[in-house]
């Protein structure tokens, strides 16, 4: 989805006089990166209905993306390059960077991934700055002071390369105040870069922050350390929570200028209200009953809840429940929720009709194929719209980074990859092969017969004639269980819509 940070980090630099330009690698082609076909790889692997991609066309881009990014650069003469990456797209970041590097224009990186791997950010010579946490007030003052030819390297959370390659580290600033940003930027994104497939219907979507942290410590995430880092260098909480005022004006801004067709509020957790912050949302937002999704965990669901927002807008929600055994779960995960309590929060969305999504990670450190089929058993007991299962990726800032490294499954130092695409560990009880065979034949494990899982153990040998079984399978179960959703539930698309499609 288009990024809200960006489009809020020009807002505030275009108010202070600057001039911004944006290079979107989204919907350029492909080199080795794989960023422009990551919706479709999902319905081919089952994760997602199918869609049109008419309305995704709209921004679709021909040309090499490295030559674009240099035409570009060299038409805006920048004072400054940006770069905002999370760690499997720092590659990419690198790459475009190598483009203009001869030119020797300033250049700072930022996001989840810099903010806990500085120092080996620095190991590339590409790299003049990086931004530790936030980074309004960082790039903001940054720019401020480059215009006035002012010194730059006292300025909190920012860590800057001298001439004699000594790297001067500020502690970082205290945690952005939400309420005080600006409406954002979107005119620096092209048109197409508002429409997202979902349940198959391609809406004019706009991801809006509610909650920006998370009160949680799940140990494959890095808000828990992202909490540490706030609290012991700033003594500031990183998790908080916007006002619905603001959440008001943002939305209607986004109706009325956009024409937002849908939301996606912004936040680990939706359902971390407080009861008196949840009325006030379903107070506020009961003035637009605008089609909205979010993803809350299943210890937070109540019918109550689950009913009073489907009342105002909400047409699906997105589950987190990882790993379908409870004691491992809890000991290497950190998530301490029975499997009882999972069913019957999923059961309790079964019964509603509204739809949802559940997400899983395969290949945990410590993990066996065993486990896997944990994962599956929990997931054949409810029935969800869609069922994901992701190669568990160890990314910097997390607990289990740590204990990756530690345990020799990787290397200190390597760059984690995305979540859909093969595990980079190497560990001798399940191997990276055998976990990426299970990973594409997990709903297939979900959805079929026992009786037929010997075919289902073929499918997942990654060879030419696995692969074949594989896709007559995913044909099968494509087939039989992902009919049109607005033929199978009690959803208006054509009156939810707003636009044109």
């Amino acid at each position: 989805m288009l990024p809200p940070a960006i489009a809020l980090f020009s807002r505030l630099l275009k108010d202070e006089g600057h001039s911004v330009a944006l290079f979107d690698t989204t919907d350029y082609p492909s080199l080795e990166f794989d960023s422009l076909d990551s919706d479709k790889k999902k319905q081919t692997n089952l994760n997602s209905r199918p869609f049109s991609v008419d309305r995704l066309e709209k921004s679709r881009k021909s040309e090499n993306p490295l030559l674009a990014y240099g035409k570009r650069v060299d038409q805006f003469e920048p004072d400054l390059l940006a770069f905002s990456c999370t760690e499997d797209m720092f590659p990419i970041a690198l790459k475009l960077m190598s483009v203009s590097a001869q030119q020797n224009i300033p250049t700072i990186v930022g996001g989840v991934f810099p903010t806990f791997a500085g120092d080996l950010c620095f190991k590339y010579p590409e790299i003049d700055m990086v931004c530790i946490g936030e980074g309004e007030h960082v790039l903001v003052d940054l720019c401020r002071r480059m215009s006035s030819g002012s010194s730059y390297d006292d300025i909190p959370g920012l860590w800057v390369k001298k001439s004699d390659q000594s790297i001067v580290k500020n502690r970082m600033g205290k945690v952005v105040d939400m309420d005080a940003n600006p409406i954002l930027d979107l005119s620096i994104f092209d048109e197409g870069r508002l429409y997202r497939p979902m349940q198959g219907h391609v809406w004019k979507m706009f991801p809006l922050e509610t909650h920006r942290g998370c009160p949680y410590k799940c140990a494959f995430c890095n808000s828990p350390s992202q909490w540490t880092k706030y609290r012991e260098e700033t003594n500031t909480i990183h998790f908080r929570k916007k006002n619905v005022n603001k959440i008001r004006e943002e939305i209607i801004y986004f109706r009325d200028t956009h024409k937002v067709e849908a939301f996606y509020f912004w936040a680990d957790t939706f359902f971390a209200y407080s009861i008196k912050e949840f009325d006030e949302f379903l107070e506020m937002y009961s003035e637009f009953n605008i089609p909205f999704w979010c993803q809350t965990r299943p210890e937070t669901v109540t019918q109550e809840r689950v009913e009073q927002l489907a009342k105002v807008g909400m047409f699906r929600i997105a589950f987190g429940i990882e790993h379908g055994n409870q004691e491992f779960r809890k000991k290497y995960i950190k998530r301490d929720i029975s499997n009882e309590r999972i069913i019957q929060a999923m059961q309790l969305m079964d019964s509603t009709g509204i739809p949802y999504s559940v997400n899983n990670i395969l290949g945990f450190p410590f993990e066996t194929r065993e486990l896997t089929f944990d994962t599956i058993e929990l997931n054949r007991r409810f029935t969800p719209d869609s069922q994901n299962a992701y190669s568990f990726s160890p990314f910097h800032g997390t607990d289990l980074r740590v204990l990756a490294e530690r345990e020799g499954f990787i290397k200190p130092g390597v760059i984690a990859r995305s979540i859909t695409r093969p595990t980079i560990l190497d560990m001798p009880q399940y191997s990276a092969v055998e976990i990426e065979g299970m990973r594409r034949c997990f709903l297939l494990y979900v959805k079929l017969p026992r009786s037929r899982w010997h075919e289902v153990k073929r499918a997942e040998e990654l060879t030419k004639e696995g692969d074949k079984i594989w896709e007559e399978l995913r044909d099968e179960v494509e087939e039989t269980y992902f009919k049109p959703l607005w033929a199978s539930k009690s959803l208006d698309f054509e009156k939810m819509a707003l636009g044109d499609d």
